[in-house]
């Protein structure tokens, strides 16, 4: 472990913004979804005058699962459709989190409410099961649509589940997540032509409506028309490419106007390399350096097919970023100390916040090897400039390893509990650092992290 004590003070000053109390945002939107679920289930109670026997009750709870059912998948959509409120206010990591929590609940309820009104009609009309089902898809309306709507969605499910999506690209999986989108659009039409509680009921009807033509309003315009319309607006292409550490490299990109981008240090966009092999896929790499009006730069370790292949792009090669997306920026800060704590190739949010993020900063680097440890040369350098402190913490040679633990943390930041913290890193060394963290008594309100595992 070594450590870099600069003893001049800044020559370029960092913004002096002042530390903000925390949003509102995140607990309206948990108070508006939850309120809109209280909602559906006005819905059933008010069209449903009685439940009698064990059909009512089975058709009855299968109603209310198809009800939420329908309601989450228009909000599972809604949370990525990447509206700039909830992604500055929320953070685009934890919107991918609810995401992945809702669609959990949203599959359970579909698979209830498959089961459960199957169940129920065939107590009610005295056939068995494989009968009941077979007139369902086949002879309600919009049915057998719904079911390929519901075979999607559970396909998407089982990619999605933590052991299958190990072994599966993010290429893939992101390519495989836009079959929710025609899941969703099939189910629609079942929910209105066959749902109790919308046969008849027009202000029921109009309401759902709403809620779908809107979320998929936001969805076109913020997933697609805003991409194009900065595609052709700022025209990015490829400078350079730069070598920084064994298997990791930058990115140079230039543009026009790119200072309207409204990028912030420490988010990321989503990248689309316009060259053989790469142009279908868009992967979420953040910036390396604070947003220039002359060029940005993104810097990546080769850790899968796509990041491995950014090292043979050509100068002048096209490039399609969406974004800025993120929360991981100063606006999350609440005191004027801050720790940034970062991990191999996660260093990159870091370095931009440690160039401009005001009050006084510390940065601790960790990595296996002294040779993985990129953009040393520049991070020395703005601790010289800010005169702060930068620790480089490796796990080879031993000798200079150190423990992610909460005494090792004070010993390194003794006023560690008046600090932010932003963490960035590997899923193994996070996991970690929060444990330390806690341990060490920092308040999780004042520990930043975003994965960028979306």
């Amino acid at each position: 472990m070594t450590s870099t004590t600069p003893p001049t003070p800044a020559r370029t000053r960092p913004s002096r913004s002042a530390p903000r109390p925390p949003s509102p945002v995140p607990a309206l939107a948990h108070l508006m979804i939850w309120g809109g679920a209280a909602t559906v289930l006005a819905l059933w109670w008010s069209d449903t005058p009685s439940v009698v026997g064990a059909a009512g009750w089975l058709t009855g709870a299968g109603r209310i699962t198809g009800l939420l059912a329908g309601y989450t998948c228009a909000i599972l959509l809604l949370l990525m459709a990447r509206v700039p409120l909830l992604d500055r206010a929320i953070g685009t990591d934890r919107l991918a989190r609810w995401h992945a929590l809702g669609g959990r609940y949203t599959i359970s309820l579909a698979c209830a409410h498959v089961l459960l009104i199957i169940w129920g009609y065939s107590l009610e009309s005295h056939t068995g099961v494989v009968d009941q089902t077979t007139t369902l898809v086949l002879h309600y309306p919009d049915l057998l649509k719904g079911t390929i709507g519901f075979l999607l969605s559970l396909l998407t499910a089982i990619v999605s589940a933590r052991a299958v999506r190990r072994r599966v690209s993010y290429e893939t999986w992101h390519l495989l997540h836009f079959a929710t989108y025609l899941a969703v659009f099939l189910a629609f039409g079942h929910q209105l032509s066959d749902g109790a509680d919308f046969t008849g009921n027009r202000p029921a009807q109009l309401a759902w409506y709403t809620l779908y033509i809107g979320t998929a309003a936001l969805l076109a315009w913020y997933r697609f028309a805003v991409p194009v319309r900065r595609a052709l607006r700022h025209r990015l292409y490829v400078t350079e490419v730069r070598p920084e550490a064994p298997g990791v490299i930058s990115v140079y990109l230039s543009g026009d106007r790119l200072d309207e981008l409204g990028a912030e240090p420490g988010q990321f966009f989503r990248w689309r390399f316009l060259t053989r092999g790469l142009w279908w896929a868009a992967n979420p790499y953040s910036l390396s350096a604070a947003p220039h009006p002359a060029y940005l730069r993104i810097t990546v370790k080769a850790s899968g097919g796509h990041s491995a292949a950014l090292a043979h792009l050509q100068p002048g090669t096209r490039v399609l970023a969406e974004g800025p997306y993120g929360a991981f920026t100063a606006r999350r800060r609440r005191t004027r100390k801050t720790l940034l704590l970062g991990g191999g190739v996660g260093i990159t949010p870091l370095r931009s916040l440690f160039e401009t993020l005001p009050g006084e900063v510390m940065l601790i680097y960790r990595a296996r090897r002294p040779e993985d440890l990129a953009l040393r040369a520049e991070l020395d350098n703005m601790a010289a400039a800010r005169g702060a402190i930068v620790h480089y913490v490796v796990d080879e040679p031993a000798v200079h390893s150190s423990p992610l633990t909460a005494e090792a943390l004070r010993g390194l930041v003794p006023d560690l509990g008046e600090r932010d913290v932003y963490l960035c890193g590997p899923p193994g060394m996070t996991e970690a650092a929060r444990r330390a963290l806690r341990d060490a008594g920092v308040p999780r309100r004042r520990v930043h992290h975003e994965s960028f595992a979306l």
